[in-house]
């Protein structure tokens, strides 16, 4: 299955950690014969959230683990989707190491400022949440546009339930998200001439530290466990459980191959039915 992704170049922006999503892009596209960019913020380091980043030394080593177990070609760069510059230089050093782009995954994301309704909501921290979320989506993609010219390629970037469906005191996150969904669908417009598609995923409750995090927040907030929050939740979603980092590899697979050739400019749902539309 996927023949096609074989040999081909995926950069997967947030995937430097185990635990979250991209990490689990990453490894379904390797083990389907894509070489991998490993890209997360490294020893860049921010103050502003309790959900822990990808280190430099654990994209390094999940770089070299997806090398030998899936015997591709992989590496690590260090970049902060929020600073031009460090775009730019991560551009040139995939440029410089691989010439050219394939697939590219803008799954980087983080929540600021939470809990906190709108009329409360600390202004800078709104602002770093659009910044990460919807402008590096942006910045990512204007940049590395360029290397994926002159063929066939696919864009895949990681909207949320929320870009949909408003969550209670998220609400930079859920107009970051949103966001997201509707310059996927300009990009799939402008691009689809060229023969790039443009795609992005909406998952819902996933089984990543975000995800824990978020519960643990909610716990606080309404005075009871975590435990009791995910449960509450997965009674909102028709399968009855809490998806997986696998479950949403899956379906990036499908929209980086050519499976999906007449599909672009979609925002699909992966949240267990929890979200169901016309």
């Amino acid at each position: 299955m996927y023949d096609d992704l074989k040999g081909k170049t995926a950069l997967i922006t947030g995937a430097g950690k185990r635990t979250g999503i991209g990490f689990g892009i990453a490894n379904k596209l390797a083990s389907l014969g894509c070489n991998i960019i490993i890209a997360d913020l490294g020893n860049i380091r921010t103050q502003l959230t309790d959900v822990r980043t990808g280190s430099a030394d654990e994209m390094e080593n999940i770089a070299s683990e997806l090398s030998i177990s899936h015997g591709i070609r992989a590496l690590s760069v260090e970049v902060d989707v929020c600073d031009s510059a460090s775009v730019s230089s991560m551009a040139e050093t995939v440029r410089k190491e691989c010439g050219v782009l394939d697939i590219l995954c803008n799954n980087a994301g983080a929540s600021f400022g939470v809990p906190s309704a709108v009329h409360t909501y600390d202004e800078n921290l709104w602002m770093k949440t659009i910044d990460v979320n919807l402008h590096g989506v942006f910045r990512v993609s204007r940049a590395l546009l360029p290397l994926m010219a002159g063929k066939p390629g696919s864009i895949i970037n990681t909207s949320s339930r929320a870009g949909k469906v408003p969550p209670i005191l998220n609400g930079a996150y859920a107009v970051a998200k949103a966001g997201v969904i509707m310059l996927t669908k300009v990009m799939a417009k402008e691009l689809g001439g060229a023969g790039i598609r443009v795609n992005a995923i909406c998952p819902g409750q996933i089984n990543t530290d975000l995800e824990k995090w978020r519960f643990g927040l909610e716990a606080r907030f309404f005075n009871t466990t975590i435990e009791e929050r995910e449960k509450e939740m997965c009674k909102t979603i028709p399968l009855g459980r809490i998806g997986s980092i696998e479950e949403v590899a899956n379906c990036v697979a499908f929209l980086a191959s050519e499976e999906s050739s007449y599909i672009t400019g979609q925002a699909i749902n992966i949240c267990g039915g929890q979200l169901m539309e016309l």
